[in-house]
């Protein structure tokens, strides 16, 4: 008797942890069943992926959906929307949100408004804080925590601990592995009367690289005094990926999708503020290195800092201006599309935004196309060429600064634990995102 299945996902080449094959994808309870030569099997759905390639679920270590407490410009639904439309199929939300996720009860509350009201799988990070330094062994530990998040300097929102003491104090307590934005306070501070009224290329100036070097090297050499893991989010330098370079024992590196394809300071003359990010977008010798980074192996993830605010916010002048832009949807068209001039492998790429992922965070059963592990899969076409556009762009804010760019490589269909969310750029499952699990967080029985 033929073996029977949920789903059957026939024909396509698939990037599986043996590399690119050739095989039919049998699903069943929303994981991974079996793969090889199906013919003779019977599905309840079968998709033929002929000519498309499957990869396993990209997931976007680094998303702001601002929800709660600022709606206006995201919220999980639509930001999750604008995920899964970009091929994606798992996020990990920050938590300088209002109220900030900084302990059990606004934590909870993210999982209860995201569960199945998002449309891809999430976690949440929980803020670290001088106030909740004795809270964090547990809250790091709660089912669908992705684990601490720390600024060591300023950005959108007040969650900040700008001094060495208080980042020494969280690493002491926590066990898993935190995510830092490290911009050295002190020298903002300093270098704010550098930002000139009305001219955003004065951004890179004010927040310059010795502010980026001097706080990674702080966090590097806390963690090792301390024996910790970290986690230095977008990196912007060609020193820092120097001093990281020697730094594998106790830091991992995320870039992000515009700090790999824009530069200074011709995206700020061509987009103004729409180019304006923390840590800045910098000139093109600080882009080369981030790709060199990327082929030597010392960037572990990327992800794409998804950070939206509405135009209206957009268009105040420089400095009153926010920093951040939308990423989520872009994500994986930008980056097939630098796979397809040559900067990266296809296997590259599947590293950093799957394999890694899991790896560095003990993702549980996510993150490679196996037996046994979720259905999650980016089903992508590596050679249509395809325009990004504004009306494309399914976040709350309704913009990106990549509007009328020509990309070779698109997402065709995202599948969240075995379930078919997006098909050829159309919604055709209603949201049942989940928590995702961690080694470290697991439920005792």
């Amino acid at each position: 008797m033929a073996d029977s299945y949920d789903l059957i996902l026939k024909g396509a080449h698939a990037v599986t942890p043996e590399g690119e094959v050739k095989t039919d994808i049998a699903v069943s309870g929303g994981r991974i069943r079996a793969l090889g030569n199906l013919g003779a099997a019977s599905a309840g759905e079968v998709v033929d992926a002929t000519g498309l390639h499957i990869l396993p679920g990209v997931i976007d270590t680094q998303v702001h959906f601002r929800e709660p407490g600022l709606e206006q410009k995201e919220d999980l639904e639509t930001g999750s929307l604008a995920a899964v439309m970009g091929g994606v199929t798992g996020v990990f939300e920050m938590p300088n949100t209002n109220p900030q996720t900084t302990n059990t009860a606004a934590f909870e509350d993210k999982i209860r408004r995201g569960t199945h009201r998002m449309h891809c799988d999430f976690a949440f990070y929980v803020g670290g804080t001088h106030d909740n330094v004795a809270d964090l062994p547990e809250l790091e530990r709660l089912p669908g925590a992705a684990g601490v998040k720390v600024f060591i300097g300023s950005s959108t929102g007040s969650l900040l601990v700008a001094d060495d003491a208080g980042v020494k104090e969280i690493l002491k307590v926590i066990r898993r592995r935190a995510a830092f934005h490290c911009e050295d306070e002190p020298r903002l501070i300093e270098r704010k009367p550098l930002r000139v009224p009305g001219d955003p290329t004065s951004h890179p100036v004010w927040r310059d690289e010795i502010a980026a070097l001097t706080a990674t090297k702080r966090l590097v050499n806390l963690a090792r005094e301390v024996g910790a893991r970290v986690h230095v989010l977008h990196i912007t330098t060609a020193e820092e990926m120097d001093f990281l370079a020697d730094a594998r024992d106790v830091a991992s590196v995320e870039v992000t999708p515009h700090h790999l394809t824009m530069a200074a300071p011709e995206c700020y003359e061509r987009l103004g503020t729409l180019a304006q990010m923390n840590p800045p977008v910098r000139d093109a010798h600080h882009r080369d290195a981030l790709w060199r980074a990327i082929s030597a192996g010392i960037v572990d993830v990327i992800g794409s800092d998804h950070a939206p605010h509405t135009l209206e916010e957009k268009a105040k002048p420089y400095p009153d201006s926010p920093s951040g832009m939308t990423g989520v949807q872009t994500l994986v068209p930008l980056m097939l599309d630098h796979v397809n001039k040559g900067k990266l492998s296809l296997l590259r790429f599947v590293d950093l935004t799957s394999a890694g992922p899991a790896r560095l965070f003990n993702i549980a059963r996510k993150g490679r196309i196996a037996v046994g592990y979720d259905a999650d899969f980016t089903v992508v076409d590596l050679k249509r060429r395809a325009t990004i556009t504004a009306d494309w762009i399914a976040s709350r804010s309704k913009w990106t600064p990549y509007d009328g760019v020509e990309v070779t490589g698109w997402p065709v269909g995202t599948f969240v634990r075995g379930r078919k969310v997006m098909w050829e750029g159309e919604l055709t499952t209603p949201a049942q995102g989940e928590p995702i699990s961690f080694l470290e967080c697991l439920p005792k029985a």
